[in-house]
């Protein structure tokens, strides 16, 4: 009966975990006003007909603060690149001058950075839930064992560990949404 109760609790520390993970994903994706080559996960280019991600088809970089450079392998895919950056919405006007792709990062205005602080903390906001969700299952499950016979000492033991796990990765939380709030304020 401990084994399966450690089972689940494992499987919910693995979803407190990838919360965090897909929280940090998504965070890379907000602009801060620096260029950055992550601002460009997730787009997917016409290869030959097949969907492929941006980074299969090309090197990207960023020469400086203000421009991502993108440099397809092959330049026939310096349209497609174009086309899937427009189509992907990002606010951003790529440049195809026959060699690159080029990216000029505009600076952001007070308004869109509030905006961006917004979203930061949406996104947040949305792990923790996944994480009180985890936080739920684990606790059913420690509450399922002692009904089923489990010492009702060692359940409160497990129940405390459970939501010191939860108010840990509560607090990581925290500290991404707020580290990446001052790299957007921070001019």
């Amino acid at each position: 009966m401990s084994e399966e109760l450690d089972m689940h609790i494992a499987e919910g520390k693995e979803l407190m975990d990838s919360a965090l993970e897909h929280l940090q994903a998504e965070l890379r994706k907000i602009r801060t006003g620096k260029a950055s080559p992550a601002m460009l996960e997730g787009i997917m280019v016409d290869y030959y007909g097949t969907p492929t991600p941006l980074q299969q088809v090309s090197n990207l970089s960023a020469p400086d603060s203000r421009t991502i450079a993108i440099q397809p392998w092959e330049k026939s895919m310096l349209a497609p690149i174009e086309q899937a950056i427009f189509q992907a919405n990002l606010g951003l006007t790529p440049q195809n001058d026959g060699e690159f792709v080029r990216i000029g990062i505009p600076a952001l205005t007070e308004e869109r950075r509030k905006d961006l602080v917004k979203q930061a903390k949406a996104l947040g906001e949305d792990a923790k839930v996944s994480l009180r969700s985890a936080r739920h299952k684990m606790m059913d499950a420690v509450k399922q064992a002692v009904k089923d016979g489990y010492p009702e000492d060692a359940g409160k033991r497990k129940e405390a560990a459970v939501q010191t796990t939860t108010d840990d990765a509560a607090k990581n939380v925290d500290d991404l949404v707020g580290q990446r709030e001052k790299d957007i304020l921070t001019i």
